[in-house]
């Protein structure tokens, strides 16, 4: 069956009302959580996990979708009008946007973020269309020890790039390798680092996991450096459509942004910031209004949200195809599939077509439910600006703990909560960076499962891992991700 006979019964799904419903929850949730800055999508996404378990896949996947798109938009709000920006993708945006706000054209900017997020949003879910069916055939011809030389790529590439430090960023990545670890061994049935504990023979909850690294550690991090004072918001005027020279301006940067944030969203540590850190350079320099920057270019916030959304899109490649995340958010997407006992890959196609499919057309409905709510909504997700801080991660803590005791009833797990918590929190105030530990967390099993079989085919031979043209590849493209930043060093300094 070709593809778009397969995403029009995805249309069939995301169409009836209860998805519709949870579609339309999703976006308005992720807005929010977008406008509101500390809070991203992986937060939003860890603290609804506990409470989506009777929800069914589908339509929880929809809602997830929702979040995910909606926190893009949302997150260039707060960079336009406060000059904070809501989510990492949308530092570049707060350079020209708030530069335009303060000039009497917040609404051109904020026309322009939205509308450039639905026009990438809506392109690169087309890429995402046909790419994903393609990539995942081609999944099907990969080996055990493909599969690993995979998730070593995966582990390398994440602590090298997220982080200031690739020494913190190993750490990081072993502390999620060693939570990962923990429980009785599937081959063997023995205890594993349980210490004892009757409660950790079933391995650390990753729930628990998931809602301790972002919503205690989180809450943790903002309040220890918490400072009362109003945050200026510029007023909107003026009408919020852009006029014809701003259309002229934007609509060539938005389809540049979209070129450069879907790959690089579909390659492991690409995230959103280096997309929109590049359509930003990249707007600059094209720019026949050069002067214009620094002072409220148009061109600098088309770019970079394009790319933000784009990007978006393009986490949902890897992780769908190959069961690969490529971000934080992805990380968690994988949990909540884990979670409903469902594995991404190529075989999710083939056995659960109705959640891919589905998912896939509600990203279209999204889209187009999200530029309805941004554009003349704006008013009211500037009063979001206005809640206190402290009563707004209060009730986040509160509403963590509730959900982690409704899943498992056990006050071990609120316990190993609230250690977890500490431990991230200290993780952020060092800067070790929280991804790769849920990278290692969520892949250790997969990596562990797909070594453990390629060599019991090769009765232990370990020349097995670099005997397909695939797994040398992805080891070497690893060994460039760990060598390439020390030899760069040290040739700077010899110059």
């Amino acid at each position: 069956m070709d593809t778009l006979a397969l995403l029009l019964q995805g249309f069939e799904v995301a169409l009836t009302p209860t998805n519709l419903m949870w579609a339309f929850v999703g976006s308005v949730l992720g807005t929010a959580i977008g406008v509101l800055p500390g809070i991203g999508p992986a937060l939003t996404i860890a603290l609804l996990l506990p409470i989506t378990v009777s929800v069914g896949p589908v339509s929880a996947f929809i809602m997830f979708a929702g979040v995910l798109y909606g926190a893009m938009y949302g997150g260039s709000t707060t960079s336009i009008l406060i000059n904070t920006p809501g989510e990492a993708g949308s530092m570049m945006t707060a350079l020209e946007g708030n530069k335009m706000a303060r000039a009497g054209r917040g609404a051109a900017a904020l026309a322009t973020a939205a509308i450039g997020s639905f026009v990438a949003g809506t392109i690169a879910t087309l890429l995402l269309t046909f790419a994903a069916p393609v990539v995942a055939e081609l999944a099907f011809l990969l080996k055990p020890a493909d599969y690993f030389a995979l998730t070593v790529l995966a582990f390398t590439s994440v602590a090298v790039v997220m982080g200031a430090s690739r020494v913190r960023g190993f750490v990081s990545l072993f502390i999620g390798l060693g939570l990962g670890l923990i429980g009785i061994d599937a081959m063997t049935g023995q205890p594993r680092m349980t210490f004892g504990a009757a409660e950790l023979l079933d391995g650390v909850e990753l729930t628990v996991v998931l809602v301790s690294v972002f919503a205690v550690g989180e809450i943790l991090y903002v309040a220890s450096r918490y400072v009362k004072e109003e945050d200026e918001i510029v007023t909107v005027k003026g009408w919020t459509f852009m006029t014809r020279e701003d259309w002229k301006r934007s609509w060539k940067p938005w389809l540049r942004g979209t070129a450069l944030g879907f790959p690089i969203g579909t390659i492991p540590g690409g995230g959103s910031e280096i997309p929109t850190m590049l359509s930003y350079a990249m707007e600059r320099k094209l720019s026949k209004h050069k002067d214009e920057f620094g002072k409220g270019a148009i061109e600098g916030v088309a770019g970079p949200e394009a790319a933000n959304n784009a990007a978006a899109a393009g986490i949902l490649v890897p992780l769908l195809t190959l069961g690969l995340p490529t971000s934080a958010t992805a990380a968690i997407l994988l949990a909540a599939f884990q979670n409903y006992g469902l594995q991404p890959g190529p075989f999710l196609f083939n056995s659960n077509p109705e959640l891919i499919w589905g998912l896939i057309a509600s990203l279209y409905i999204g889209n187009v439910m999200l530029l309805v709510l941004n554009l003349p909504l704006v008013g009211i997700w500037v009063k979001l600006l206005r809640v206190p801080r402290p009563q707004l991660y209060a009730g986040i803590l509160v509403f963590a703990m509730i959900g982690i005791w409704g899943v498992s009833g056990s006050v071990f797990d609120l316990l190993l909560m609230a250690a977890l918590g500490v431990m991230s929190y200290a993780m952020r105030v060092y800067g070790f960076p929280i991804p790769p530990l849920l990278i290692g967390l969520i892949l250790v099993p997969m990596a562990e499962n797909q070594l453990r079989t390629a060599l019991a085919a090769a009765q232990g031979n370990l020349s097995v891992l670099v005997q397909t043209p695939v797994s040398i590849a992805f080891l070497s493209l690893a060994a460039l991700f760990l060598f390439v930043p020390i030899l760069v060093n040290r040739v700077k300094k010899v110059a």
